[in-house]
C-alpha cells in the first residue's frame, strides 16, 4: 500500500473502533435491560397465574373430540400440529367398526354432503412437502373411500353441486382456481 492508501486505511479503522467503543457500553446496557424486563415480567406473570382459580384448556393428544357439528359418524384424535398451521388427526367411526379410515391422516375439515362425507387425506405430514392431499369422499354407509381431487393448497371450499358433480374452489395466497370432479 502506498502512504495515501495507508492513510485511509489507518482513518476508517481508528472511525470503526471509536464507533464501536462508544455505542458497546449502549448496547450492551440495553440488551441487558431488555433480558432483564423480560425476567421481571415472567415473575409477576408466574406469580399472578398462582392466585387464577381457572386452569387453561390444555388440549391432550389422547382425546377423541368430533370434529364437525353436522356429522357425528367420525371423531379425530390430533396426530400432529404443523407450526403456524393446520393441525392433522386420526380419524376413527364413533361406533367403532374398523373402518378403511382408521390408518390414515387427515385434515380437520369435514363437508357433510348428501353422498357422504368430504374429507382432506394428507398425503404427507413432512412440514417441505405441505400442502399435498386428496378431497376424498367418505361414505360411511359402505366404508368406502374414494378419491376426488388432488389439491396443493389449504384453503378450500365446496362451492357448488349439480347433480352427480361437484366444484371445489381453491386459493393458495396468490392464485385460484376451480376443479370440477364426477362423484362415482
Amino acid at each position: 500500500m502506498n502512504t495515501f492508501e495507508q492513510f485511509f486505511h489507518r482513518f476508517f479503522k481508528f472511525i470503526w473502533n471509536a464507533i464501536f467503543v462508544l455505542t458497546y457500553p449502549v448496547l450492551a446496557t440495553f440488551g441487558l435491560l431488555f433480558i432483564g424486563v423480560t425476567y421481571f415480567f415472567s415473575f409477576i406473570s408466574s406469580f399472578l397465574a398462582r392466585f387464577s382459580r381457572s386452569s387453561p384448556a390444555v388440549k391432550k393428544e389422547s382425546d377423541w373430540t368430533m370434529l364437525s357439528e353436522e356429522s357425528d359418524v367420525l371423531e379425530g384424535k390430533l396426530y400432529k400440529q404443523i407450526i403456524f398451521g393446520p393441525e392433522c388427526y386420526r380419524l376413527r367411526r364413533k361406533d367403532g367398526i374398523p373402518s378403511v379410515i382408521d390408518d390414515l391422516i387427515f385434515g380437520k375439515k369435514v363437508k357433510v354432503i348428501q353422498e357422504g362425507l368430504l374429507l382432506e387425506k394428507w398425503n404427507t405430514t413432512d412440514i417441505a412437502q405441505i400442502p399435498d392431499f386428496d378431497i376424498c369422499l367418505y361414505q360411511p354407509d359402505d366404508d368406502k373411500l374414494t378419491k376426488l381431487a388432488h389439491i396443493r393448497c389449504f384453503d378450500w371450499h365446496l362451492s357448488e353441486k349439480q347433480d352427480d358433480f361437484l366444484c371445489l374452489k381453491w386459493f393458495d395466497g396468490t392464485q385460484g382456481g376451480e376443479v370440477k370432479v364426477a362423484i362415482a
